[in-house]
Formats: structure tokens, C-alpha cells, sequence
């Protein structure tokens, strides 16, 4: 693991979505949108930004994530803060990446419950990688994906 684990997603993209409309209730309803992406380095190389435009159904938002990378402990956190609710980071979710796999977990509520929460990167190394989303009611024995992006290059 390096501070460039994430040199992959430099650039600008266009982004499938897709995301269940309820969570954790068993739901099959998907939503699917559009949206961009552009990523940069900062940190001197140890982390980067995402900045995000997300056209959900109900109207387009800005979002943005955050991630560092820790040399002494080889891991990533990464932050997420969303344009309708500015004062408000995400909890981090902290993890690394195995053979060209993130994993990235962390502890959390939804709607007061105590879940938690799992990103993942997957693709990384075929031009068109994939993150995911899951929450996990059990401690994570099991996992729901509730939202998954995959990225486009735009030349």
C-alpha cells in the first residue's frame, strides 16, 4: 500500500449510479441516475479530493470526498460531505486496498440505529472502476449494497 493507492481515479469522469430508494427494509427498488466526478491530489500526494455533481431524480446536488493516507498504519480514511447538509462530515470509513480491492469500513447510525458501513473499490486497474456501498446490521456478517457508482474517463 502506498500514498498512491488512489492515483487510478485522477481526473474527470462520468458516473452510472444506482441506488436502492429505501435501506435496510429488504427493498428491490432501484433508482438510477447520472452524475460527474473529478479528482485530484492533495497533501503533497497523501490525499486526494473528489468533487461530485449527483443528478438524483428529485434534483442534481454537490458532494464531495475526502481521503487521506496514514504511512504509519498503510490505511486510508475517507470522508464524505454532502451540499445539503454542509456542517456535517461523515464518519470516516478506514481501510486499504489488496490487490487492486479497497475495503473500508467504519461505525455508524441510520436513523438512530447502530450499523456499519462498508465502501469498496473494485475495477481499479480496467478504466472503469466501480465503488460500492453496503450497511450491515450484524457486525457485518451480512451486507446490503445500497449504492454503487461506476466510472466513466472522460477524455
Amino acid at each position: 500500500m502506498t500514498s498512491h493507492a488512489f492515483d487510478f481515479l485522477f481526473g474527470s469522469w462520468r458516473v452510472e449510479h444506482r441506488r436502492l430508494a429505501s435501506r435496510l427494509v429488504d427493498s428491490q427498488d432501484w433508482e438510477e441516475f447520472d452524475g460527474t466526478s473529478t479528482t485530484a491530489p492533495l497533501l503533497g500526494g497523501h490525499g486526494n479530493v473528489e468533487d461530485n455533481v449527483i443528478n438524483v431524480p428529485s434534483g442534481s446536488y454537490r458532494a464531495a470526498a475526502f481521503r487521506s493516507y496514514d504511512p504509519r498504519t498503510d490505511a486510508w480514511s475517507i470522508w464524505w460531505l454532502d451540499a445539503r447538509d454542509p456542517h456535517t462530515l461523515d464518519v470516516p470509513v478506514v481501510g486499504s486496498f489488496n490487490d487492486g480491492e479497497g475495503t473500508f469500513v467504519a461505525n455508524d447510525t441510520l436513523d438512530g440505529q447502530p450499523i456499519v458501513v462498508r465502501f469498496r473499490w473494485l475495477d481499479t486497474q480496467t478504466g472503469a472502476p466501480l465503488w460500492d456501498q453496503a450497511f450491515s446490521l450484524d457486525d457485518g456478517q451480512t451486507w446490503e449494497i445500497n449504492w454503487t457508482m461506476r466510472f466513466h474517463a472522460v477524455a
